[in-house]
């Protein structure tokens, strides 16, 4: 197995109707057995595979208790089971100030995952979920949602000791549209934002479009450099690892006499050497996607210009052969009568 789980800590906040945060820890932390390993591995990748992330560092000018009392676990100054509680306590008096309506258990574990050590920190929401048993009753019961991972961040420990300059060991989920958990986890965390994954994916986007120009490829050469940087950068994304600008350059399978990673450098894009994969920016190198009005429509790229088409004057697009599932509806729909 490629996870090893050091140490794991569950305590539960709860705010009750009175609007008061209440904080709720373990006496001890739980005992690691395969169960909770394969536990672990799965809310690993889940993080990993998250999208929507922002990367940053802790700062000597923003020296807070959450990086102080893990700077004294690492130092051996005090053990896991203080150091989660106590940050279990900092974390309720944030979730005050920004009066998040947020119950749930908050999840603190220390694990390896191929040699880098993690601290994973992320609140585990409850889901009611309903199931027939032996006797056909209804039944229900409460679960851990592991499909929304909402409050979560992650410190790469291993990063932040060997790369104290680093400006990317720590993330975390930027959390849902309209609600400031980017400022409630910078606040928590005492950090501040270093690289920004959606810019540098997106200037790595628009280098490779104008290196393809340049080849001046055809479009089935085009379309297969695309999918294989998409292959490559969703890869790395899945295992929450920096994508490298030399094996984007390599993965594009081009015979040219100079190389995608000579050619970003000598233009001069604001690309570092390795930087996290926004995989919502990543995935426009392969489709085209967009919603509004009460329409929402996704499509390779691939298509456009082959069974899609777009017609500027007239703002509409022609699409031939459209799925048999939505053929099926849309007939349905127009022998009934409806308008």
């Amino acid at each position: 197995m490629s996870t090893e789980v050091l140490n794991l800590a569950i305590n539960y906040i709860e705010q009750n109707d009175d609007g008061a945060v209440i904080c709720r820890n373990r006496d001890d932390l739980l005992t690691i057995t395969d169960r909770i390993t394969n536990f672990i591995e799965h809310l690993h990748f889940s993080y990993s595979s998250k999208a929507g992330k922002e990367f940053c560092s802790f700062t000597a000018e923003k020296n807070t208790a959450f990086s102080s009392h893990l700077t004294s676990y690492i130092a051996k100054e005090e053990d896991f089971l203080t150091f989660a509680n106590t940050s279990s306590q900092l974390l309720s008096d944030e979730l005050k100030k920004y009066n998040f309506a947020e119950s749930g258990y908050l999840l603190l574990c220390q694990y390896q995952y191929l040699a880098t050590d993690y601290l994973l920190i992320l609140m585990l929401n409850i889901k009611d979920h309903f199931s027939v048993t032996n006797e056909l009753e209804i039944s229900k019961s409460r679960h851990l949602d592991l499909t929304s991972l909402q409050l979560a961040a992650r410190v790469d420990l291993t990063e932040m000791a060997t790369n104290n300059e680093s400006n990317r060991y720590i993330s975390f989920v930027k959390g849902r549209a309209g609600r400031k958990v980017a400022d409630f986890f910078l606040d928590f965390l005492g950090c501040e934002e270093g690289i920004n994954a959606k810019q540098q994916s997106g200037e790595m986007l628009q280098a490779v479009e104008d290196f393809i120009n340049v080849e001046q490829l055809d479009p089935e050469e085009k379309s297969a450099v695309r999918k294989n940087v998409y292959d490559y950068c969703n890869e790395r994304a899945q295992l929450g690892q920096d994508a490298l600008v030399e094996e984007i350059s390599s993965s594009m399978e081009v015979d040219s006499e100079s190389s995608f990673a000579e050619f970003q450098q000598s233009q001069g894009y604001d690309l570092e050497e390795s930087f996290p994969v926004d995989k919502r920016t990543v995935n426009t190198l392969v489709k085209f996607a967009g919603q509004g009005g009460g329409v929402s429509l996704s499509f390779d790229k691939k298509l456009f210009g082959d069974r899609i088409f777009y017609d500027i004057g007239s703002d509409s697009l022609m699409i031939k052969g459209i799925p048999p599932n939505l053929k099926d509806q849309i007939e349905r729909h127009m022998k009934g009568g409806d308008s």
